[in-house]
């Protein structure tokens, strides 16, 4: 009887811990510029049907538009962004019924120490809310790209975090064509034989790409037909 209540209060502790993480993560994203970035979002004219790249700083310093040689792009990448910023965000992409949206989140999450359940369930959800207003959207979920250790000093939540990726990535693969989106596997590209991010694409940051790295990116996205 001692173990059963000791395992309850266990489980009651986690739950609790797991509430408060979740609790807390507007704190993580509602930085003045997320409010920046949102505030200028909301304030362009909503034209439909354009290709989107949606995500965190990895999605905002790219420039997109230059990239593809296409002045509609959107880019609706924030720096400092997860899961739980997307989602507060995403009227204002179904509002604009993107043809195309590419979807590149999750790295910041693990500041958060959430499970790794909670970051993919948010994946899933920004999809199916898109597919659900835009039925006719092509919707790629890029995986989440690796580090390397040099993240250690600006990023250290971001350090050694491959095998938690690899399980996400591993149940987005598996619930691409169930949930009607397709998972991009880029990210296994800019691996180096460690299975680290390539000093040859990042910058000395270890977290974010060098031009070679977009350009990379580009090359992999027409190859693969998705643009």
């Amino acid at each position: 009887m001692k173990q059963i209540a000791f395992t309850f209060l266990l489980s009651l502790l986690s739950a609790v811990s797991i509430a408060q993480s979740i609790s807390g993560d507007q704190s993580k994203y509602m930085s003045s510029h997320y409010r920046e970035r949102t505030a200028a979002f909301n304030a362009e004219p909503v034209v439909k049907g354009r290709i989107i790249f949606l995500g965190n700083s990895i999605t905002e310093f790219g420039d997109w538009q230059k990239l593809l040689n296409d002045p509609s792009v959107v880019n609706r990448g924030i720096a400092g962004d997860n899961t739980f910023g997307v989602l507060a965000r995403l009227q204002d992409i179904i509002t604009r019924r993107p043809s195309k949206i590419f979807i590149e989140i999750g790295i910041n999450d693990f500041s958060l120490n959430l499970p790794l359940s909670v970051t993919l369930k948010n994946i899933l959800s920004i999809v199916e809310q898109i597919h659900n207003a835009s039925p006719a959207a092509a919707i790629y979920v890029m995986g989440i790209f690796p580090t390397n250790g040099n993240v250690k000093t600006d990023y250290p939540f971001a350090l050694n975090k491959g095998r938690q990726i690899d399980w996400i990535d591993a149940r987005l693969v598996k619930d691409a064509t169930r949930d009607k989106f397709t998972y991009v596997g880029f990210n296994i590209v800019l691996k180096d034989e460690n299975g680290k991010l390539s000093a040859k694409y990042a910058k000395p940051d270890g977290i974010h790409l060098n031009d070679i790295g977009y350009n990379l990116w580009i090359k992999f996205l027409h190859a693969k037909g998705y643009i």
